[in-house]
């Protein structure tokens, strides 16, 4: 579903690749665990697979399809195909939209229209913010407005809207408590049980060995030796 073969990565001005030379394969319906310390290059690794930064060298493999390019100059059908929650919700949320319209966003975009619109999919937003936890009174309150745990599970809701093969985390539960953290994990394990794939990006040994039941976990990258 999801393959990266022999990929280094880095950014202008590094004096070595982030990463260097890394395979990793994450099937059809299972959930890999990428665990590593923090600064070794997890984040690196999933902007690579979210397709956001080009690869130095190396193949991206989505869904059977060796993709090039980064971003819009990827075909909209396999831009689609994978969901994508950052470390940081604030850094990937616009301040000016409500909770709702954040979770629309990818239901908009599927629809061409050229600005989210919540009310042309009410019904699939409140599945969604059920099933992350959300209550409705929350839907309408913007970023500021509300703690950054929920904030991450609006995400978590945005990143599953288009239904997604594959599914990128970076350290998704970091601003949970840990019933909350349960909870998600558990609505993750119920997307890859639909046949997708999922790549969860954490420093959290125990909570991937827990949560993961098909996992290759990671001691290191090869960028951090």
């Amino acid at each position: 579903m999801l393959s990266l073969r022999n990929v280094s990565a880095g950014y202008p001005g590094g004096s070595r690749p982030v990463l260097d030379g890394v395979t990793l394969d994450v099937p059809g319906g299972a959930a890999v665990g990428l665990l590593s310390p923090s600064g070794s290059g997890k984040t690196t690794l999933l902007r690579v697979a979210a397709l956001l930064l080009a690869p130095s060298s190396g193949t991206v493999v989505v869904d059977g399809t060796e993709v090039r390019g980064t971003r819009f100059a990827v075909p909209a059908a396999v831009r689609r195909s994978i969901g994508y929650v950052v470390q940081s919700p604030r850094s990937s949320t616009n301040p000016r939209l409500t909770l709702r319209r954040i979770i629309a966003e990818p239901l908009s975009f599927a629809a061409e229209l050229r600005t989210p619109r919540p009310e042309a999919h009410a019904e699939r937003i409140a599945e969604l913010a059920d099933l992350v936890q959300l209550s409705p009174d929350l839907l309408d309150r913007l970023p500021h407005q509300v703690s950054d745990g929920q904030l991450q599970r609006a995400c978590l809701a945005r990143a599953l809207a288009g239904t997604p093969r594959v599914l990128l985390c970076d350290e998704p539960t970091a601003m949970l408590d840990a019933p909350t953290t349960a909870a998600m994990m558990r609505v993750i394990a119920r997307h890859v049980e639909t046949g997708a794939a999922a790549l969860i990006a954490s420093h959290d040994r125990a909570l991937l060995e827990a949560t993961c039941p098909v996992r290759h976990v990671l001691a290191d990258l090869q960028a951090a030796a």
